[in-house]
């Protein structure tokens, strides 16, 4: 199935249509966004006009709550996460704050990687699980490290859009195949899927013609994997389950 530009300008009407604003006291704003965080509430963020910038924060709300919840995530493990999933993003940690600054012509550009890195510090909850008894994301590491897999790790595209788009591996073309962009989905759910297709389509015309699109998705006591496989089916996207990586690793080798 092709992609155009409707796709993502339908997004962007999604995106507009969706999200609220309401005035705050000293200048503050609320924006309330159509994404769910795992409460499956709407994620909110604030932006306040500071001269020429504006400031925006999540209120330390997403760092707040997955203590509560007792996942620490300033030490071991899951704080290299933490500096992944905003760093990347240009995001900045202050305190319990994730915040970041912007100008009136990087305004959309920055809320959205705001917004991206608090859905995936979200998922540092499911780190938190007394039966996990490793991360995802370096299961899939150290399995196409055994494989001789060649990749580079957790690369930026710039899209259409303007946004920057991470994925988790870029696989570059060879001989036999081409080139493959990857990312290790540990929870898939429609937000999940929606989220992957932007960033496909958006940064797709950009890549070379045969390029591939590849989620490695936890399929282990996941109810939202079947939606999501059919979602990104939609959009070229393929999808390898990680209970039957054995039976795909020549694709991803070559």
């Amino acid at each position: 199935m092709s992609v155009h530009l409707a796709d993502i300008d339908a997004y962007f009407a999604w995106l507009r249509d969706r999200t609220k604003l309401r005035n705050l006291p000293d200048g503050w704003t609320e924006i309330t966004t159509p994404y769910l965080d795992r409460h499956n509430d709407y994620i909110q963020i604030y932006g306040r006009r500071q001269g020429d910038l504006i400031e925006l924060t999540d209120d330390g709300n997403t760092i707040t709550d997955l203590e509560t919840s007792g996942c620490d995530v300033k030490a071991g493990k899951r704080r290299l996460l933490l500096d992944g999933a905003t760093k990347g993003h240009g995001v900045e940690v202050k305190g319990r704050e994730l915040l970041v600054k912007a100008d009136d012509r990087t305004f959309a550009l920055k809320a959205h990687s705001l917004v991206q890195s608090i859905l995936q510090v979200n998922d540092l909850f499911y780190t938190a699980r007394p039966h996990v008894a490793s991360l995802f994301l370096e299961d899939v590491t150290e399995w196409l490290n055994e494989r001789n897999v060649r990749y580079s790790p957790r690369v930026k595209l710039a899209g259409k859009s303007g946004f920057d788009h991470y994925f988790d591996f870029i696989i570059p073309q060879s001989r036999q195949a081409s080139e493959r962009l990857l990312s290790a989905v540990n929870r898939p759910n429609r937000q999940a899927a929606g989220n992957f297709i932007f960033s496909w389509v958006d940064i797709r015309d950009s890549r070379p013609s045969k390029t591939e699109a590849i989620a490695i998705i936890n399929d282990h006591d996941s109810a939202g994997a079947s939606e999501y496989v059919s979602a990104i089916a939609q959009y070229d996207i393929v999808a390898l389950p990680w209970s039957k990586r054995e039976e795909f690793a020549g694709r991803l080798i070559a």
